[in-house]
């Protein structure tokens, strides 16, 4: 307690946990709908396209997340089109357009302005380098996330389980992966200020993964990740302060121990 006391003395702390938990909350709660639908590594994919977004707006001196936003809302709908509608599936057209993303990122970044502060952050994260703007315009837009996913949990949920079933039944199921797949690009882009483009899908597995090892119903699931999202967000960012660690490496590292843990419990459970 003495430990987070003297933490939340700071500033750039306050904005962390203010931004962190609830873009790690987002990241749960999407990412049981994500992994169950197989479709886990879209975090991984629109990171890079993020990447790309926020290089290309360096080189024109624009708002990063002006320009990031619709970018990657755009190529959610873009994956989503590709693996329904076309002879690609959807973890090679992931890897197409992230791979493709990317290399256009680093293309820019080294015809302007180098691999400078900045991109670094975004690259590998820097949720301590947070400002005002951020935390307030981060927490506002995951507050719309959260409320959304609360809102359309009963549809999430049908398409998620049985999307053939849902279409049934009238429900327009194409609507639903398609705001499955914008709250996705929202939380990525929050994230990967937190996080980095290389580890913010690692926020978006783990907690579900963990959580499925342990429970079995769809709600108790997404409880579990929900909570453990938080806790390892938490013990994360503490542990990262008191080992002077990298803050994303830090969340990552705690987010494997836990999986690691449950599994194990879940085998001694078994046998």
């Amino acid at each position: 307690m003495s430990l987070v006391a003297e933490m939340l003395s700071y500033r750039f702390m306050v904005r962390a946990f203010a931004v962190g938990i609830p873009v790690s909350l987002c990241a749960a709660l999407l990412g049981v709908s994500l992994v169950l639908k197989r479709y886990s590594m879209i975090g991984d994919g629109l990171s890079h396209v993020g990447f790309g977004a926020l290089a290309l707006a360096a080189a024109l001196n624009l708002a990063p997340l002006s320009v990031a936003v619709p970018l990657v809302i755009a190529a959610a709908f873009l994956l989503l089109r590709i693996s329904e509608n076309g002879r690609i599936k959807g973890d090679a057209a992931i890897a197409m357009i992230s791979g493709g993303s990317l290399a256009f990122g680093v293309i820019l970044v080294s015809m302007t302005t180098g691999m400078n502060a900045d991109v670094s952050n975004y690259m590998f994260g820097s949720i301590l380098s947070l400002s005002s703007a951020d935390t307030v315009l981060g927490a506002a837009l995951s507050a719309a996330v959260l409320l959304l996913f609360i809102l359309l949990y009963p549809r999430i949920f049908a398409v998620t389980f049985d999307e053939s079933f849902a279409k049934a039944t009238g429900t327009r199921a194409e609507r639903y992966n398609s705001v499955i797949a914008v709250l996705t690009a929202v939380t990525v882009v929050l994230g990967m200020r937190m996080m980095g483009a290389l580890l913010i899908s690692s926020l978006i597995i783990f907690p579900a993964l963990t959580a499925m090892r342990v429970c079995r119903s769809f709600r108790s699931v997404t409880v579990c990740a929900a909570v453990l999202s938080v806790l390892c967000f938490v013990i994360g960012l503490c542990a990262s302060y008191a080992f002077e660690l990298p803050a994303g490496a830090g969340i990552v590292a705690v987010n494997i121990l836990a999986f690691a843990l449950c599994s194990l419990a879940a085998y001694i459970k078994k046998h």
